[in-house]
């Protein structure tokens, strides 16, 4: 199909001067570095409707590639509406999707049974179980989801099991061992997990000459959304299809490349346009979402990172409100204040899914979803689950539960075996026969049938001991030590810090949290029960709260991970402290250009206002700790921030002069405590560390360490728990 040179007008109508020469360019290389907002998915619909309509490309010649399957079937509708034809014919979808029917057409080939399986997450974390008990390897010493996540790592770098060089790395040797019995346990059983699907594709490319020259022939033309997301295989993936001729059109933006952890690759834009030479670079900068105070902010605090191509976003929609700072006394705070502003801006017509409240870990939606249920304002945590519905979360209250009640058979289920402690299936089917054969709890049929264990016996008792041991703790014990307690001797924390990752961080975070919601809870508690049982009765409410439903009207909760690709009017972004975001971890691995990058991500989500806060003091760790403004609001322009405090009614710029010595160190400071400046000390969460400096006085009195494994932290010194090492 070709239009006339009069029905061009539909693909270049209402575009911009930038995006029209992004759409209109000759078929060569381009990269378009599309700013937030900027309509870059109009660009790659229309690039596609003008090969096919103008320079008479045949649709079987275009190949167009995205992350979502939301993402590809919004493109492929938009071509239908614009091109009014079918759009069967061409190849868009996203890489797995591509690679999937590539494989499926290819299944010789590429050495796959024809009706080979793909397994989701869950099938392959158990399939690894299976193979480490074949190899005999203890779960507890090779945590299975970690082997998982290292195998899938090295696939996404290409990497094989032979590709490895043995240079005396037990570990590795391990792992590649592992990997090696998975790969052929795979192959006999005619299964692929998503990594394999792009890796295999990759591999049928690369080493089939005719099958290389059948889709580098056909695909004349390769479409990429999201560049800036593409990770090492995909991206070689990408140059083995393209080869000498085909076309590249990429779109990307290298100021929200948020996604190393998952493998992602900024550095892929820069070496795009060295590896296709005679490449063109297209700007996007004109923003249709934002406010021009918004973008200004964005653009002051982007161009402090040094690793960019650049561009400036900007807008013809005027400057909008200025963005509000808020500085909370403490977390409590920050909640009520937003709170209020959700509310005032509801009870004035706003509907509330016109409002979202991001935050950088997860674990910060508890105070919060909290405020909300007070508040009564509906609620839904987008992509994720409530606080108390977090499988740590049950897990760690299922001891609790434990402790407090022998006979409660769910909590005994839940955590007999969690962590592992080798008591499997067929060891449950036995205690649950005995526990009907005698009707008794499971905890009672464990005692008196032990004889029909087997060789399980001994775990299950060992599990009981446990039990018995901190329930005996428990006695006398503050809530929150005693949660702490739990986590810590039933081994969860030790659990989810084997198997490492941004999900099992995330993990250890609401551990923490869960354990300053306990300390918290004891505090503010207005029954006569006891604490324990007060608090689970608190914690099975909150979990029984139905959130809202998707479509009904809500504020959206989410981490600023989450929110990359949509938008609101009015966006919440709270805790904005050194260590909380950016993250400590971040700070300790020198990745502070990608959480700056992330703070940039949740500035643009906005559209009309946007709302910063900070606490002062914040409970972490079950401790109450000063925390300082984040290094992003300083690198904000301090035009485009009012600082305000609402109780009061006085607006002030941003970082205005606080109280006297706040931030200050004396280097001559006398022994705090009995503890002076250059000690070593030791705290009982964080280790061991030098304390650097010491600022005000009495109770509020507070002591900056340096502490060896996690970075610099400021703490209440009358709360710390420091001795002197």
């Amino acid at each position: 199909m070709r239009f006339d040179d009069d029905d061009i007008t539909p693909l270049i109508e209402g575009l911009n001067d930038a995006q029209r020469e992004a759409v209109t360019a000759p078929p060569e290389h381009r990269l378009v570095l599309a700013g937030a907002g900027s309509g870059k998915t109009r660009v790659l619909v229309h690039r596609v409707a003008w090969l096919i309509s103008v320079e008479n490309t045949s649709p079987h010649s275009v190949l167009a590639v995205t992350f979502t399957n939301k993402a590809a079937a919004e493109m492929r509708h938009r071509l239908e509406l614009l091109l009014d034809m079918p759009v069967r014919a061409l190849w868009v979808g996203t890489f797995h999707g591509i690679a999937h029917r590539m494989l499926r057409l290819h299944h010789k080939e590429a050495r796959l049974h024809q009706n080979f399986q793909i397994m989701d997450s869950d099938d392959q974390l158990r399939f690894i179980k299976r193979v480490l008990r074949g190899l005999d390897l203890p779960e507890d010493r090779w945590p299975p989801k970690t082997v998982t996540g290292w195998i899938n790592a090295q696939k996404e770098e290409a990497r094989r099991p032979e590709d490895f060089d043995d240079r005396g790395d037990f570990s590795q040797r391990q792992l590649v061992r592992i990997y090696s019995a998975y790969h052929n346990a795979c192959e006999q059983a005619g299964l692929v997990d998503f990594a394999e699907l792009l890796l295999r594709a990759f591999e049928l490319c690369r080493d089939d000459p005719a099958i290389r020259q059948h889709y580098r022939s056909r695909f004349r033309h390769i479409l990429v959304d999201e560049f800036q997301d593409t990770n090492t295989l995909q991206y070689k993936w990408l140059r083995v299809l393209a080869g000498d001729s085909g076309k590249l059109f990429v779109v990307g933006d290298d100021d929200q490349s948020v996604y190393s952890w998952r493998g992602a690759r900024v550095e892929n834009i820069v070496k795009f346009t060295r590896d296709f030479p005679g490449n063109e670079v297209v700007r996007l900068e004109q923003n249709y979402r934002s406010s021009g105070t918004i973008l200004k902010a964005a653009n002051g605090l982007i161009a402090r990172n040094s690793e960019r191509m650049g561009k400036q976003l900007w807008t013809d929609a005027g400057d909008g409100e200025s963005i509000q700072l808020y500085a909370a006394f403490n977390d409590l705070d920050e909640c009520d204040f937003v709170v209020s502003r959700i509310r005032e801006a509801h009870e004035r017509g706003t509907p509330l899914q016109d409002m979202a409240i991001l935050y950088r870990s997860n674990a910060q939606s508890r105070v919060l979803e909290e405020g909300l249920i007070r508040a009564r304002l509906a609620y839904r945590i987008y992509g994720g689950l409530r606080f108390f519905e977090r499988m740590e979360i049950r897990d760690a209250l299922a001891y609790l539960r434990l402790i407090g009640n022998r006979d409660d058979d769910p909590a005994f289920e839940r955590v007999v075996n969690t962590p592992t402690r080798g008591i499997g299936n067929t060891t449950m089917e036995r205690l649950r026969a005995v526990a009907r054969e005698q009707g008794v709890s499971l905890w009672n049929a464990a005692k008196t049938g032990a004889s029909a264990l087997g060789r399980s016996a001994g775990n299950v008792a060992l599990f009981q001991d446990l039990v018995d041991r901190l329930a005996r703790e428990a006695e006398g014990q503050a809530l929150g030590v005693v949660m702490d307690r739990v986590i810590e001797q039933s081994g969860l924390r030790e659990h989810y810090r084997k198997e490492k990752g941004e999900q099992a961080e995330a993990r250890l975070e609401n551990l923490d949290e869960l354990v300053t919601a306990a300390r918290s809870f004891e505090d503010s508690a207005e029954d006569d029960l006891p604490p324990m049982t007060s608090f689970l009765t608190h914690a099975a409410l909150e979990a029984g709260e139905r959130q809202a439903g998707e479509g009904e009207d809500c504020v959206q909760l989410m981490t600023l991970h989450a929110a990359k690709g949509l938008e609101f009017p009015t966006v919440f972004m709270v805790g904005l402290e050194e260590g909380l975001f950016p993250h400590v971890r971040a700070v300790q691995e020198g990745n502070i250009e990608e959480e700056r990058r992330l703070c940039y991500v949740g500035i643009t989500r906005s559209r009309r206002q946007l709302y910063l806060s900070y606490a002062e003091l914040r409970r972490l760790h079950g401790q109450e700790q000063v925390c300082m403004p984040s290094r992003f609001l300083r690198e904000i322009p301090s035009e485009c921030v009012l600082e305000t405090r609402p109780r009061s009614g006085t607006s002030r710029p941003a970082f205005a002069p606080r109280s006297a010595g706040l931030g200050s160190r004396f280097a001559g400071e006398p022994p705090r405590n009995g503890l002076k400046l250059g000690a070593h000390v030791r705290h009982p969460r964080f280790g061991e560390g030098v304390i650097t400096a010491f600022d005000g006085e009495g109770d509020r009195g507070r002591v900056e360490v340096s502490f060896r494994d996690v970075g610099s932290k400021w703490l209440i010194l009358s709360l710390a728990k420091l001795e002197a090492v």
